[in-house]
């Protein structure tokens, strides 16, 4: 069974107390404190590993949580850090936050390593307490807890173009004549039960990674059949090759079909209609009777951009043309793959990480504090995503109102830890 979507829970270590104890030798009767430091907890890492293309190991194991750090000792000894939690995931895993569903991480592109969790800090021993006044403090500090949390796994397939169409239209026999892929292949609906991905080489380094998505049927957006659990692996693509029953070997009009399919991806994710499309007309060879259904796909489709292909998948009939010029048009677009942006940082989540907004003697306003440093960490101010995130944060912490009551007004500096912003009023 191909496992793409996983509920777990995942918790970052504890730190360890802190240790209360004196100092007891022969001819020291009163030894000062010397109570050692809790250890740091341990922190929830996931990290990619190339050798796994499906989250099978999470549907059994739903609970995940690294090592509590040890408690300090005495003679000033500090505790042991609480060991890391490594979780492997395959490459394209999104990490969201389940209740929500916003993304905490994509692993994909060069994102192979990301701390998801961080441990508590290990608590402070009665050694860092000794004052004039109270040279014998019996108080060590407490570790802070870990983080606990209800994250979803989803796996986005990674693949250039993205194989669609309704069942049995052809898409497994292309796949399987056009690359290095052998999906299973019958004759009965849903055949394919999870993508399947080739490498189509057209010689002298050229070629491109295709993905064969699970045939839709109509309310694939909305859960029917198979359709809503793999319409995901299509938001990765950067070219689409609609495949179709020219023919109507199974009774349904190909320009329906094309129209129909088109509907589905708008229901689940209207960007998706910005992905170029390619129409195949595929079983060319099975065309009988005088009406040229290719011509009906051409006239219906191409005024809208949709280049159509007439081709056997069976004979191998059109498939050069078609595969170069998708190659082609791949070229022409932008090479990165689709990366999700950060849209949930779990430790700025806390409420009690504090910050300040003030005005300096130059008139700026100035937002500091550890929240804001840990967001400025997290956050990609270079992409327009990543500044409307840390905008969207400001607004929900109240941290723009704040600056509002303290008299901001449009053209205002903001300056945060080396940063400077120009404030506008949306």
């Amino acid at each position: 069974m191909f496992a793409d979507y996983a509920k777990i829970l995942i918790k970052s270590g504890k730190g360890g107390d802190g240790h209360v104890s004196f100092r007891r030798e022969l001819y020291v009767p009163d030894g000062g404190p010397d109570g050692g430091d809790g250890g740091r907890g341990g922190d929830v890492i996931f990290v990619v590993d190339k050798g796994l293309n499906t989250l099978t190991d999470f549907q059994h194991r739903r609970k995940y949580a690294a090592r509590d750090g040890e408690p300090g000792g005495k003679r000033r000894c500090h505790g042991a850090n609480g060991e890391d939690l490594i979780v492997k995931v395959p490459e394209g895993t999104v990490i969201k936050e389940a209740e929500s569903g916003q993304v905490i991480a994509d692993m994909s592109g060069d994102n192979l390593r990301e701390v998801i969790l961080k441990g508590g800090r290990g608590g402070q021993g009665n050694m860092h307490y000794a004052t004039a006044t109270m040279q014998a403090p019996k108080y060590a500090q407490p570790g802070k807890p870990g983080q606990e949390l209800w994250v979803t796994l989803e796996l986005k397939v990674i693949a250039d173009v993205g194989l669609l169409g309704y069942p049995n239209v052809g898409k497994s026999t292309l796949l399987s004549r056009v690359t290095n892929a052998r999906p299973k292949i019958a004759n009965y609906h849903f055949t394919t039960i999870q993508p399947n991905l080739g490498v189509v080489d057209l010689g002298d380094g050229q070629g491109f990674v295709i993905a064969d998505i699970p045939g839709l049927i109509d309310g694939a957006a909305e859960g029917v059949g198979l359709g809503h659990d793999f319409l995901r692996h299509i938001e990765r693509t950067r070219i689409l090759i609609h495949l179709v029953d020219a023919a109507g070997t199974e009774g349904r009009d190909p320009v329906e079909d094309v129209r129909a399919i088109n509907r589905e991806l708008a229901n689940y994710n209207p960007e998706l209609l910005k992905v170029p499309q390619v129409i195949a007309a595929n079983k060319i060879d099975v065309i009988y009777g005088e009406e040229d259904p290719v011509a009906r796909l051409r006239e219906a489709f191409e005024p809208e951009g949709k280049k159509v292909f007439p081709i056997s998948a069976v004979t191998g009939q059109g498939l050069k043309e078609l595969l170069y010029y998708v190659n082609d048009q791949l070229k022409s677009l932008h090479a990165q793959p689709v990366i999700f942006e950060r849209e949930y940082v779990p430790e700025a989540a806390s409420p009690d990480l504090p910050y300040e907004v003030s005005r300096n003697e130059d008139g700026d306003f100035l937002v500091e504090g550890p929240l804001i440093e840990k967001m400025l960490g997290y956050t990609n101010l270079e992409s327009e995503k990543g500044f409307l995130f840390f905008q969207k944060f400001l607004k929900e912490r109240g941290i723009l109102k704040e600056l509002e009551d303290l008299g901001i007004e449009d053209g205002d500096t903001v300056r945060m830890y080396g940063l400077a912003f120009d404030y506008y009023k949306e």
